[in-house]
């Protein structure tokens, strides 16, 4: 959480419903005054990781641990020395081996219904949640305004509507 909470750039890796996880990420940290990235392009992701280096960090996200199209960006990152994070349901997957923290989710096999990608994608969010909260909570004296003036300039459209 401290290299989230230091972070001059925040990339977030994930493809299909890992890159929903990853948009939520995002938008929770950009709430907060951090800059970051989600590209649901894989050619994109491994072109912004070439920009990362030393204060930044990218998140891989993948429950399988084995996602190449999530792991090539991860590795580029990592060699151009950015702090790397992995969220994922196998930390012994080849993702590890370019992560400098594994942050382990459920681990459920997924059936013929998926309710494992259910499980995988509950438990990643959670952990987003709970990045957000910690990087929220460590940078507080920005954070606060940050996420007061999103909701500002937001409000107008939560007003609540005229009835009929």
């Amino acid at each position: 959480m401290a290299a989230l909470a230091a972070a001059r750039r925040v990339d977030v890796y994930g493809i299909g419903a890992s890159n929903l996880v990853g948009q939520d990420l995002v938008q929770k940290l950009l709430r907060i005054g951090l800059i970051a990235h989600a590209p649901v392009d894989p050619h994109l992701a491994v072109t912004n990781a070439v920009q990362l280096r030393s204060g930044d960090v990218a998140v891989a996200i993948t429950h399988s641990g084995r996602t190449t199209d999530v792991i090539e960006p991860l590795r580029v990152a990592f060699e151009r020395g950015a702090t790397t994070v992995a969220i994922t349901g196998r930390p012994g997957g080849e993702i590890a081996q370019y992560a400098d923290h594994i942050l382990t989710t459920s681990s459920a096999r997924e059936s013929e219904l998926r309710p494992a990608a259910m499980s995988s994608r509950t438990s990643q969010l959670l952990v987003v949640d709970c990045l957000f909260i910690g990087v929220a909570q460590r940078t507080y004296d920005r954070a606060a305004p940050a996420l007061a003036a999103s909701y500002e300039a937001l409000a107008h459209r939560h007003a609540p509507r005229e009835r009929r």
